[in-house]
């Protein structure tokens, strides 16, 4: 479980980024990511701590895709909520 839920976040954080390069200025779409991204984030670490104790490479980089996870987060809920300026 803890090999195939590290891949799976793996494969959802690639996407995730690069999908939110390509809509920065869809507010909707950044909470939407944002909101699954935080679920994403629960599901890591409650797979990370709740599994027991892991060693190896592979234990180091979940854990730092969880804390990237949530950096990527934190900055889609910055470009979610922002104001954006209209110059029409």
């Amino acid at each position: 479980m803890f090999d195939f839920v590290f891949w799976v976040l793996l494969i959802w954080f690639i996407v995730n980024v690069i999908w939110m390069w390509f809509v920065l200025k869809k507010q909707t779409y950044q909470k939407t990511f944002a909101w699954i991204n935080v679920v994403a984030v629960i599901i890591g670490f409650w797979v990370y701590y709740g599994t027991g104790a892991h060693s190896g490479a592979l234990a180091d980089c979940f854990l730092w895709l969880n804390w990237l996870n949530v950096v990527l987060a934190c900055l889609q809920f910055y470009f979610g909520y922002r104001k954006l300026n209209s110059t029409n």
